[in-house]
This record gives C-alpha cells, sequence and structure tokens, in this order.
C-alpha cells in the first residue's frame, strides 16, 4: 500500500550569516514558500541580523575570503587571497548586486516587504540582539518580535514543518 503524501505546511527558517548571498538565499526559499501557500518564518540571529538592521540592510557584502565556491566570470575559481585586496569585495559585492537586478531581484528591504506582504513573519534572536547592543528601534520595522530560541523553536511546532538554516 502507497503511503499518502502530505504537504509541506509550515518552514522557519534561521538566517545567521550576513553576507549578500547568504541572506538572499533564506529570502528566496522564504518568499518561495509564502508563493506557494506555505506559511513562513524568518528567524535572524548573530550576523544575519544585519539583513534587518535598518543601518546595515541594503549595504550587505559578498563573502569573497573563504568561499571556496566563488567563481569568476567564465566559471573559473577564484582565489580566495584575491579577496583579501582593497576594492575586491566591492567589485565583487557590485558584480552580484548588478547581475541580481537583471534577473529583477529586489534589494533586501524590498524583498523583506514581499515577503510579510505575502503572510510571512521576520523574527530576531534576542542571545544576538543583546550580544550586539541592538534595540527594536534599530531593526526594520516589520521585525514582530526579538525572541529566545525556545520561543522560535513553538513557533516551529507541527507535524508538517521544516527548519531550515542558511
Amino acid at each position: 500500500m502507497e503511503k499518502e503524501k502530505k504537504p509541506l505546511e509550515k518552514v522557519c527558517i534561521i538566517c545567521a550569516k550576513g553576507n549578500l548571498e547568504d541572506v538572499m538565499a533564506a529570502l528566496v526559499m522564504a518568499n518561495g514558500a509564502v508563493m506557494e501557500g506555505i506559511e513562513a518564518k524568518l528567524f535572524f540571529t548573530f550576523f544575519g541580523l544585519d539583513a534587518i538592521t535598518k543601518k546595515y540592510m541594503n549595504k550587505l557584502h559578498t563573502a569573497t575570503v573563504g568561499n571556496p565556491a566563488m567563481r569568476m566570470p567564465g566559471g573559473l575559481p577564484f582565489p580566495t587571497l584575491l579577496g583579501a585586496l582593497p576594492g575586491v569585495e566591492a567589485g565583487v559585492t557590485a558584480m552580484m548586486k548588478k547581475g541580481m537586478e537583471k534577473l529583477d531581484i529586489p534589494p533586501v528591504d524590498e524583498f523583506l516587504e514581499m515577503f510579510t506582504a505575502g503572510g510571512g513573519e521576520v523574527y530576531a534572536c534576542k542571545l544576538a540582539v543583546e550580544m550586539f547592543g541592538l534595540k527594536k528601534e534599530d531593526m526594520w520595522d516589520d521585525v514582530i518580535d526579538i525572541i529566545t530560541i525556545g520561543q522560535f523553536y513553538e513557533l516551529a511546532d507541527g507535524d508538517r514543518t521544516q527548519i531550515i538554516f542558511t
């Protein structure tokens, strides 16, 4: 007898890195979920908080040092040492943003607005907020709350829930 498939009902995505590519990965997955009618929650912690901190959210950079998957135009491997040279990270970030713009991928603040307009929820990690000396007023206006990891796990309750870590 074939087992009945049950659809995913909820995703809770943890974004712990503040580089452009990891934040965008979280936003793409979260927006994809709400577009598919799946309940979605984003939880930003540690350096991922930059994505929802007003001062930094649209100033994220592409990680050039220590990124073994980094590629140059044409697919050639990017020598990590080059990423440490002055101006290289800014140049790579500009190229990445230009490529995203060509694909009509919105900047972080607009992507977050799309997510919440679709019913998604955004939370900040209490421990990380306190560690970095931030306050609720430092956060993007649509951050619902600053919560503990225990509260995040309560939000993730349910039989057909996935927790995704980016």
